[in-house]
């Protein structure tokens, strides 16, 4: 388990004093997908690199398998740091030396024997797919597999953790769900903890089973991936995931005076029964359809709606209960411009 407390990180710039992070609170099981999103200059980076202490935090703590890392002389931190291997966008290959010399590296400078290298380099490059690219140069092969010499070199001394800074920014859609699915499957054989750094909201969907939200320095969510892309909380997080016929200002023509927008999310069993249509045929209300979707994350299905809502008040407000009762999350959307 990686746990992160209180993490804190500055420093100075010519324009004075940047906090870079502010005190981070995260815990990581050993087995998760993580992934932390953010914009460019959120401090993303900063946060995966004090894991490891290529940055050294300004205060807090990083506890792996509860041993503060903090407190770790040069030696220790170099034998902590073979348990965790990094990834970046730029792949950071060595450009004068093949495939299999490129994964070999962190086995030479560990001193292992050319046989277990030999035999370790051969079951990376077959794991990553690239058996029959051992002898190419970084210079003969594409972004993708670039990528996957740089995860098989970062597995190379049996690592039990993975950052992953960024990697796939740099790749196509096509290939990036490759990359992906590599990842995965690597958790799923080997049960290696990811760290994944992303921009991408769709990268986060696709493989992270917990996720934070960072902005300026400070996590301002944190869940289950299902659980921030149904409910998200934070303008930041909404944001992300805008949906530009259901976020942000909404401009309309109100069918009825008086009548008020709201926002519904249907979660997994309600997402597929027809509670809109059961409430207005119990109730006396007048309901407009605005917009609507529903998606899934990972097998599991959510649908957000946004309607108008007309009628008397106690009926109004005895409709919304029957929606909550029928476990539908209900949130009154008051950043809208009427239209008369």
């Amino acid at each position: 388990m990686i746990e992160i407390r209180n993490l804190s990180k500055s420093f100075i710039d010519k324009n004075g004093r940047v906090d870079a992070l502010k005190n981070i609170n995260l815990q990581i099981e050993k087995g998760d997908i993580y992934g932390i999103i953010g914009l460019s200059g959120a401090g993303k980076s900063t946060l995966i690199r004090c894991i490891n202490r290529l940055e050294e935090p300004s205060a807090g703590s990083v506890l792996i398998d509860d041993k503060d890392i903090m407190k770790l002389n040069n030696e220790e931190i170099l034998k902590i740091r073979r348990r965790i291997g990094m990834i970046f966008q730029s792949f950071n290959l060595l450009s004068r030396r093949d495939c299999s010399q490129n994964v070999a590296f962190p086995l030479e400078v560990s001193n292992y024997s050319k046989e277990e290298i030999k035999a370790r380099v051969n079951e990376l490059l077959g794991l990553v797919g690239l058996e029959d690219k051992r002898h190419s140069y970084p210079s003969q092969l594409s972004g993708g597999q670039k990528q996957r010499v740089a995860i098989a070199r970062a597995l190379a001394a049996k690592s039990d953790i993975l950052l992953c800074d960024e990697a796939t920014s740099a790749l196509d859609p096509s290939t990036t769900k490759s990359i992906l699915a590599l990842l995965k499957e690597i958790n799923k054989v080997f049960g290696i903890t990811i760290i994944l750094i992303t921009h991408q909201m769709e990268v986060i969907k696709e493989i992270c089973n917990k996720v934070a939200v960072i902005s300026e320095g400070e996590i301002v969510e944190q869940g289950t991936t299902f659980e921030l892309f149904s409910k998200p909380s934070h303008a930041v997080t909404k944001r992300f995931l805008s949906d530009k016929s259901l976020e942000g200002t909404l401009s309309y023509t109100p069918q009825n005076s008086g009548a008020e927008l709201y926002k519904l999310t249907f979660l997994e069993e309600s997402a597929h029964k027809p509670v809109i249509s059961q409430m207005v045929k119990r109730m006396d209300i007048e309901v407009n359809i605005i917009a609507g979707h529903l998606s899934s994350v990972q097998g599991k299905s959510y649908g957000n709606l946004v309607i108008e809502v007309s009628g008397e008040s106690k009926i109004v407000a005895e409709a919304l209960e029957y929606l909550r009762e029928n476990k539908v999350f209900v949130e009154v959307l008051a950043d809208y411009e009427r239209v008369e």
